[in-house]
């Protein structure tokens, strides 16, 4: 068996959470509405430059935990592959059927370049919608980043990246509640206790239920 170096471990940790904390820090609403004052037009520009440097500043954090990979500890291999192909599909079709409610222009920052705009939401109309995937879960993109990220080939720094990604979706998609809730107020907090944040339990548990309620009429 291999033997594990912890300070490899360490610092690989410190990285996704150095590069987490950054990525958070970037659109902090204090943060954001500083800048807003401060840069005046060319805060239009802000969302495609939070977008280069996030990518930019995961290139290195990627590259060493490659460079750290040891022996893998979960193996997609044999009927496991058909658990990973669904895991898989469900992530690609949440992404896809999330996309359609989103405006890209938006999310990439073209948008706001071309429009002299700075919107707060990424929806196209810039209003709560709860329609599709989204009456499903709540963030359709960050449910499928979480299943993306768990199914693949898990060694020691995989599944350390993983559980860190994961909480951070978890810390982050709450503290973007709060911002959603600030902007749409009772109408957000309704839709919350509807449809759930990330894993959509509340609607499988409904359709159960409608199913057992349809098998005993």
């Amino acid at each position: 068996m291999e033997a594990i170096d912890l300070t490899q471990y360490l610092m690989l940790s410190l990285l996704v959470i150095a590069w987490c904390a950054l990525h958070s820090a970037m659109i902090m609403v204090s943060v954001t509405e500083y800048l807003k004052k401060t840069l005046g037009s060319i805060f239009h520009f802000y969302r495609l430059f939070y977008n280069i440097i996030s990518i930019l500043t995961l290139i290195p954090v990627a590259i060493y935990a490659y460079s750290i990979q040891t022996q893998v500890i979960v193996n997609w291999n044999g009927y496991m592959r058909i658990c990973q192909a669904i895991i898989i599909g469900i992530a690609v079709l949440f992404f896809y059927l999330g996309g359609l409610h989103y405006d890209a222009g938006q999310l990439l920052g073209t948008r706001q370049i071309k429009e002299r705009i700075s919107n707060k939401v990424i929806t196209d109309t810039a209003k709560l919608d709860t329609s599709g995937a989204l009456s499903i879960t709540r963030h359709p993109w960050y449910f499928s980043a979480m299943l993306f990220i768990w199914a693949r080939q898990l060694d020691i720094s995989a599944i350390l990246i993983n559980v860190i990604f994961t909480f951070y979706l978890i810390v982050g998609t709450c503290l973007e509640e709060k911002k959603l809730i600030r902007e749409f107020g009772g109408k957000y907090i309704a839709y919350q206790k509807r449809v759930s944040m990330l894993i959509p339990y509340k609607w499988i548990r409904l359709k159960i239920l409608k199913l057992h309620q349809k098998k005993g009429s």
